[in-house]
């Protein structure tokens, strides 16, 4: 393989994009089946499906903070030690490798710990029934013994790709993904393990997973090796990590609590029915956002390179491509939802009052998801840069700020209170999008103005 860093400053932007990106959206939809297919499988048991696929949905919460605590040190980290590249500083990225790896280490035995102890409050806390907890429970302790392999797979692959071997990272999630696929037919309805089936087929995915990433980052053709001497977690190291970190993790861990406010009303507004459509839903989040996360991750490691070699034009011409592409495929996205509203749900069940019901919400839901390209590609670039303050209130800004107290105020305003719920999800995005993309170019203007770039 050519020399990654001379290839980020200085091979055609255009070229550079595609040749990250491609793996990246790949390894992102490969994700979306790893995390999706559970819900496909289990919502298509005979007799118990819709209920089942309800409490798989009300461990969301958990799964969303486990991958938020690995965003937090591996998002974190990750744009940092591409900084560290672009300023020719390969044992400042190599010492910022080493603290994470032991900061996951630690989140993930503590997580462990949390969820084991406290799954079936928590359960409830998220809008658990006396239907649908057994399922969740099921599910949820088997799941939660595989978090130091989840975190591990998913805060160090960010390492991997911010190297620019997008294909090594890609093929970290593919190889998890083929074997979660392969496993679930085979536990769920093969040895008759339903949910547990499921939950055990995930966790040995998830353990090939981070077998594979470690393995890379031992070897010698990483250009940023974990090392004993590295693993020391060292404060003037790992706090800024943190500090970039809390933007993507506050995104994801979001996603946690919005689900649980989501379930909650939905719950008190329409029962059992409307928290599976919620699963429905949020699973079609997902496919939004991780075609959108894919071109982000693509971009990262040359604006970051770029920005920390100080080369304006390349840092320019990455953003520009970046948000271009994120607004053609959230506008896709956006298209399918509201001329085939029926095509996401009949994919998670095939109970027939489940997936009308869907398709009327998923309308709703997804009404302005072609914003959503434009507050992305702004904000993982203020991630790209180490803009943590800026980064951090847009992150807090969509879900917390608006999205949530619009969940509880909407419903006061309407006779269909489900709908109104439902409406809080388009409302947030366009306001997100105005707020992040007028923050986005008033701050950028100001940082071209600086005087030490040179290119």
């Amino acid at each position: 393989m050519a020399d990654t860093r001379t290839d980020l400053g200085t091979e055609k932007i255009s070229r550079l994009l595609v040749r990250l990106a491609i793996p990246t959206i790949t390894a992102q939809i490969v994700n979306m089946l790893y995390n999706i297919v559970d819900r496909i499988y289990i919502g298509h048991i005979p007799g118990e499906g819709a209920l089942a696929l309800t409490g798989l949905g009300l461990c969301f919460p958990v799964l969303m903070l486990v991958t938020a605590f690995s965003s937090l040190v591996g998002m974190g980290g990750a744009p940092l030690g591409s900084i560290k590249m672009g300023q020719q500083d390969s044992e400042g990225a190599e010492k910022i490798l080493g603290n994470c790896f032991t900061m996951l280490a630690i989140l993930a035995i503590v997580l462990t710990v949390t969820f084991r102890l406290n799954g079936q409050r928590l359960l409830f806390l998220f809008g658990a029934s006396g239907d649908t907890i057994g399922y969740a429970l099921d599910y949820l302790n088997i799941y939660v013994l595989g978090t130091v392999s989840v975190m591990f797979s998913l805060g160090l692959n960010a390492f991997i790709t911010t190297q620019g071997f997008t294909k090594i990272s890609m093929l970290t999630v593919v190889i998890g993904a083929a074997v979660n696929i392969v496993l679930d037919p085979i536990l769920i309805f093969g040895f008759g393990m339903g949910v547990q089936g499921a939950a055990f087929a995930t966790i040995i995915a998830q353990t090939v997973s981070a077998v594979w990433v470690l393995k890379f980052l031992l070897g010698n053709k990483t250009i940023l090796k974990i090392k004993k001497e590295n693993l020391k977690v060292h404060g003037k190291v790992i706090f800024p990590v943190l500090a970039l970190g809390l933007s993507p993790f506050i995104m994801t861990s979001t996603e946690s609590l919005l689900n649980i406010c989501f379930n909650t009303s939905l719950q008190k507004y329409g029962g059992d029915l409307a928290v599976g459509t919620m699963t429905i839903l949020s699973s079609c989040m997902q496919v939004c956002s991780l075609p959108l996360q894919g071109l982000a991750q693509g971009a990262q490691p040359i604006v970051s390179y770029n920005f920390g070699a100080k080369n304006l034009s390349r840092v320019k011409e990455a953003f520009r491509l970046l948000f271009i592409s994120a607004i053609c495929a959230s506008s896709v996205i956006w298209l399918i939802a509201v001329f085939a509203p029926g095509f996401f749900p009949s994919l998670f069940s095939g109970d027939e009052e489940l997936i009308a019901y869907a398709s009327w919400a998923i309308r709703i839901y997804l009404g302005m998801a072609f914003v959503m390209g434009a507050q992305m590609s702004c904000q993982q670039t203020f991630v790209a840069i180490g803009e943590a303050k800026i980064s951090l209130f847009l992150a807090l800004f969509r879900k917390i700020i608006v999205l949530i107290p619009l969940i509880y105020l909407l419903p006061n305003f309407f006779t269909d209170k489900v709908f109104a719920v439902f409406l809080a999800e388009p409302v947030a995005d366009t306001m997100a999008a105005i707020t992040t993309t007028t923050l986005f170019f008033w701050r950028f203007r100001k940082l071209s103005r600086r005087t030490d770039w040179t290119g």
